[in-house]
């Protein structure tokens, strides 16, 4: 007598069903209720996992025997819960994934996981910004497995490669233990094949690969930097990763990485660079000289009169970065940092004759008649004391992405 009936109600099957009455009614059932053939019925797909679910339990002996005895609750207790997907299930009876007799019946829509892949192989390519503004092939060497060609990936000679008689080939074996009135069953390693499903005598393997089926082989491959590319890109080498017997070979795949630049820092399209000038270029003028990414030099100049105050930012127009997309180029933002002469630089005499050309100080409101005044001097400030001082809003300290904050805002303002 059993515990339960449900999955053979479900089948439409008495308890005592041969195999072959299971596989009928399974079959009947499972194309009845496909969800490729009832698209537009929920209730038709759920119950075509339920029938799927009921003959995966009941077509293997073993776990029927263990429903049959303590029902569905044994079988989740006993470690035989889960199973394949309804639909692989489906595609393992009738042969054939989406693409199969009965995929073209429904009109496909079921999955086709399709043949099994190596791995893919990553790496970073750290790359220069000069690089990355002129555009670049690298060649770069890796080392991955091939297919040995002395065996042909068999790892033996011909006929002395057999399948593990004791997994039959799947490297696993599965156990029953009894434990109580209860059941465990579970998988381990094969114990005669160490879990590679295949039995080699040691003097038949291949000298080669020793057979391992594969070996290792340097290749060298021609990646192409192009011209503004950012980091993050990745650049893809379909089929020349690592092979495998039975599977398609793994790709490469390599990932841009930009290096920091000692002069420039960059913001998408643009570039971002600090100048430093004396106060005399920033009152009357002059000129200051960059070294672009491609060997110019970039003459800038200052015009008498124009006035740079210390952290101003200007900007030249498409000497920044190309632009993968829209081939053209991003901005350069120049901030400014403005070199107060030192302490005790001038005569008074000198003095007075700044107080003359510049403009007049700014005069402060005085404290009322009646308020307590005391008098201090200033003091230097060593480094840490500056760093405090500063904080978080200090036009020295980068963003997040390595842009200073005040050049930024000048972009977003440009845009």
């Amino acid at each position: 007598m059993v515990k339960e009936t449900a999955f053979y109600d479900l089948l439409g099957v008495r308890h005592d069903a041969s195999d072959a009455e299971l596989k009928s009614a399974y079959k009947k059932g499972a194309l009845k209720h496909h969800p490729d053939k009832n698209a537009h019925n929920p209730a038709a797909a759920e119950k075509f996992k339920e029938i799927s679910h009921a003959y995966e339990v009941l077509s293997d002996p073993q776990k029927r025997q263990i429903y049959d005895q303590y029902g569905e609750e044994g079988l989740e207790q006993g470690g035989a819960g889960g199973g394949m997907a309804a639909e692989d299930l489906f595609a393992q009876f009738f042969g054939g994934g989406g693409g199969g007799a009965f995929g073209g019946m429904f009109g496909g829509g079921m999955r086709d996981t399709g043949p099994k892949k190596a791995r893919t192989i990553h790496h970073v390519h750290k790359v220069s910004l000069e690089d990355i503004y002129r555009g670049k092939v690298s060649k770069l060497a890796l080392q991955k497995s091939i297919i040995c060609p002395s065996c042909d990936g068999r790892g033996g000679k011909e006929g002395a490669v057999k399948t593990c008689s004791g997994c039959n080939g799947a490297g696993m074996k599965t156990m029953m233990r009894q434990m109580g009135p209860m059941i465990q069953r579970f998988q381990t390693v094969c114990p005669e094949c160490q879990g590679e499903g295949e039995m080699i005598r040691e003097k038949d393997r291949c000298k080669r690969c020793g057979g391992k089926k594969t070996v290792i082989e340097r290749k060298v491959l021609h990646v192409h930097v192009d011209k503004g590319v950012r980091s993050g890109h990745k650049v893809d080498f379909r089929g020349e990763g690592d092979q495998a017997p039975g599977v398609l070979p793994g790709d490469v795949q390599f990932e841009i990485e930009q290096k920091p630049h000692p002069r420039f820092q960059r913001k998408d399209d643009d570039l971002f660079y600090h100048a430093e000038i004396d106060l005399l270029t920033a009152l009357a003028g002059g000129q200051i000289h960059i070294e672009h990414l491609d060997e110019r030099w970039l003459t800038v100049t200052i015009y008498p009169g124009e006035v740079i105050s210390p952290g101003e930012i200007k900007m030249i127009r498409g000497q920044g970065m190309p632009s993968m997309r829209h081939h053209d180029f991003g901005n350069l933002y120049i901030q400014f940092d403005v070199k107060f002469p030192p302490a005790n630089f001038n005569s008074p005499e000198r003095i007075a004759q700044l107080e003359q050309i510049l403009p007049p100080r700014k005069v402060f409101p005085p404290p009322p008649a009646d308020a307590m005044i005391d008098d201090f001097n200033l003091e230097e400030v060593d480094q840490s004391g500056q760093r405090r001082a500063q904080g978080a809003t200090s036009m020295d300290e980068e963003d997040e992405d390595g842009v200073p904050h005040g050049a930024e805002r000048m972009q977003c303002a440009s845009q």
